[in-house]
């Protein structure tokens, strides 16, 4: 199980940390013609090899290359404006699934209770913690990028990133009292967002602000209590 942590936690730095938005902008204007492309998966295949520090899995990784070359160009040539968010999701769920495959092809794992022994906790939450922090984010942002749009015509400037921190502090907030079992100081974190969000929220008086604050806060919320809930699961030891 640790091998397939450590292939998960590949892609997620490969598709996400380095993966700047100016190459998904070039890879989407030239499609098979961008050089992004290539050095986006080529990265991958490095990657791979260095979490399992083991060069005897270069055809792994020549194979997940190739996979995932395959994958981003049928999401370049099928996706369109009024699509993304579905061809996002279907690009990592095709992702997800072939490094399943290949870990049980490859590994030919014996899933017994023996394998979440160890130090595959450390992996666990190495990858838990990224995915919250950098994954995350950019799924909450392209699942809501077209109400996004909307709020923008008429918003007010703000600070550069600021949400992006913002939802990352909170999510690591939620992540860690979920895995500590302080299940009352989530509350008490979501009540306190609501009274600094009130007063913009009255101001304004939009109600496109509003449902848009709602349902990001939901969003982040949900993911972190998700992933929190699922290292507990995968760390209890009876």
């Amino acid at each position: 199980m640790i091998v397939l942590i450590k292939l998960l936690l590949a892609h997620f730095i490969g598709d996400f940390l380095l993966q700047p938005k100016s190459w998904v902008d070039e890879k989407e204007k030239l499609k098979a013609r961008s050089p992004k492309l290539y050095l986006h998966i080529l990265i991958h295949g490095l990657l791979v090899l260095l979490v399992l520090w083991d060069l005897n899995y270069w055809l792994l990784a020549l194979i997940l290359i190739i996979s995932h070359g395959l994958i981003d160009l049928l999401k370049l040539y099928a996706q369109k404006e009024t699509n993304r968010s579905k061809w996002f999701l279907l690009d990592q769920a095709f992702h997800f699934i072939i490094i399943l495959v290949l870990w049980y092809v490859w590994f030919n794992p014996v899933l017994d209770t023996q394998q979440w022994l160890d130090n595959i906790d450390v992996w666990i939450y190495i990858t838990a913690l990224f995915f919250i922090t950098q994954v995350a984010g950019i799924v909450i942002q392209i699942l809501m990028s077209k109400w996004s749009k909307a709020l923008n015509e008429n918003s007010d400037e703000s600070l550069s990133s600021a949400g992006k921190y913002i939802g990352i502090l909170e999510r690591l907030f939620v992540f860690t009292f979920v895995v500590t079992g302080k299940w009352e100081a989530i509350g008490f974190l979501l009540a306190a967002k609501s009274v600094f969000r009130f007063g913009d929220l009255k101001e304004s008086k939009d109600r496109k602000l509003t449902e848009y604050i709602l349902i990001g806060t939901l969003l982040s919320f949900s993911i972190a209590l998700a992933a929190g809930l699922i290292v507990l699961q995968m760390t209890e030891v009876d």
